[in-house]
């Protein structure tokens, strides 16, 4: 097999076995080769554990949001990594690995602010900051704009709010807290909002604001401990008219980055200020969130977008195709839209697939190239639901950690989310008994099999669960939980 380096002629790759012990260690080779050194040290040196068995590539990582940033960030070069190292395609899942987490705890503080202090150009291009009207002050623009959203009955309400906070920052709506499944436009309508500040929307009147995706907030704040530069931190971050916070999410856990953060909402907020956030989850699914922020997001406005309907994703594709000066046939347009019905990422990403391959081949889009293309795309790029993603969310809904799922705990809050996340993974998955079990830390398959009959017979006799929430006791029909849950799973299927 040959392969390309990333700074170098093509080597020769001896595809081994999926048994093989030196399978594993030639991924990771491979991974550092693929994402760099420097990326490969923050995110997967001490953050990873690989192990192959059953045709699944399983990649153990210490906490939630480093599994989900890795696979949303780096599963490319993971997938294409064990390919070049295999010889062939492997299914890949994420699990919490608790001793991942121990291991890391010494090392993640200084790795991550080395990091952010190295490629503080790097932070500067995927954030912005800026003063209305004082151009030496603000850096260049963001990519998205308000006027090129496509608007529609699943973000129509999301819409209106966005310009509502630019029209009257921290007088309409404040704060503001968007939540939806990945790729549905909540990143994009921040980066508007803050590009319309930067533009003549509010008149005369200068607005201070900043964006940031939570974790440069997290890494800034780690950085400026270390350094002893906390209070040029806040000042860089209290003294706004506007913040608006991406990615929410990532301050789960996060007990010190979490205080900060209250005390810079309180510091923004409390005077009038205007705040936008935004998360794949709602304040009250995000897991280990602290009641003072939750409490505090939730009394504002929380407003979800939901996937787009058909109309609204062809208005993306003609959009999309104009935007790079391609005309696509309308009946292209329709047949990618019916394909491709969750993600406007991917959705976007298959249009460019298609006109590359026309553009290659030199012949004009039809319907029956396009279902060539992306009929082998879909197959290809299929999101299967796994354990992982079915532990997240159970966990998550229950103010847990996956990990603490795989503990031997049986308290009766991590009891009920064990057992129900087994009777999801037994519901809405292909695997066995003594898969589940293993995937979710090694338990004996008759705990599987127990557990899903358990919630099979309360769900059948419509009973209440009983549990302890971070906010105090909760009791609901078993149903509407297990409904709740499957809701929120929608997006990785």
């Amino acid at each position: 097999m040959i392969r390309k380096t990333r700074n170098g002629p093509a080597k020769k790759v001896r595809a081994l076995n999926a048994s093989s012990p030196d399978a594993e260690g030639q991924i990771r080779i491979r991974i550092a080769e693929i994402v760099g050194p420097k990326r490969f040290k923050v995110w997967f040196r001490n953050a990873t554990r690989l192990s192959i068995a059953d045709g699944i590539l399983k990649v153990g990582v210490p906490n939630l949001f480093i599994g989900s940033w890795i696979e949303n960030h780096f599963s490319d070069a993971i997938n294409s990594a064990a390919r070049d190292v295999l010889g062939r395609d492997v299914r890949v899942c994420y699990a919490i690995d608790p001793v991942l987490l121990r291991q890391l705890r010494k090392s993640q503080l200084n790795s991550q602010a080395e990091f952010v202090h190295k490629h503080a150009d790097r932070g500067a291009r995927e954030q912005g900051a800026g003063v209305n009207g004082d151009a030496s002050a603000a850096r260049p623009p963001l990519r998205f704009k308000l006027d090129d959203f496509v608007v529609g009955p699943a973000n129509e309400l999301a819409f209106t709010i966005a310009r509502h906070v630019v029209e009257r920052p921290g007088q309409a709506y404040n704060p503001v807290f968007f939540h939806g499944g990945c790729g549905l436009g909540k990143t994009h309508l921040l980066q508007g909002i803050a590009n319309a500040y930067n533009g003549d929307g509010n008149g005369s009147r200068a607005i201070r604001w900043r964006y940031v995706p939570a974790e440069a907030f997290t890494n800034e704040f780690l950085l400026a401990l270390k350094t002893g530069k906390l209070e040029a931190f806040r000042q860089r971050y209290r003294d706004l008219d506007a913040l608006l916070i991406d990615d929410v999410h990532f301050l789960s856990n996060k007990r010190a980055t979490q205080d900060e953060f209250l005390h810079t909402y309180n510091a923004v907020c409390g005077i009038g200020k205007q705040i936008v956030l935004a998360s794949d989850a709602h304040p009250r699914m995000i897991g280990q969130l602290s009641e003072s922020l939750v409490s505090r997001f939730v009394s504002g406005i929380v407003v979800r977008i939901d996937p787009p309907a058909t109309e609204m994703r062809c208005e993306i594709l003609r959009r999309r195709a104009a935007a790079i000066g391609r005309t696509v046939p309308e009946e292209v347009i329709a047949y990618v839209a019916e394909k491709i019905q969750t993600n406007v990422r991917e959705l976007e990403g298959a249009l460019l697939k298609l006109v590359a391959t026309a553009n290659v081949a030199k012949c004009e889009l039809s319907v029956q190239m396009a279902r060539h293309i992306l009929d082998e795309h879909l197959v290809r790029t299929a999101r299967i639901l796994t354990v992982g993603d079915i532990e997240s969310t159970t966990a998550t809904y229950f103010g847990l950690t996956p990990a603490d799922l795989h503990s031997s705990r049986k308290s009766r809050t991590i009891a009920l989310a064990r057992n129900v996340a087994m009777y999801l993974a037994r519901r809405h998955t292909t695997l066995s008994l003594p898969e589940i079990a293993r995937l979710m830390g090694n338990k004996n398959h008759t705990t599987v099999l127990l557990a899903h009959r358990k919630i099979d017979r309360m769900v059948e006799l419509d009973l209440d669960a009983e549990w302890i929430a971070p906010s105090g006791p909760q009791v609901r029909k078993i149903r509407e939980v297990v409904a709740r849950i499957e809701e929120e799973l929608k997006p990785h299927r």
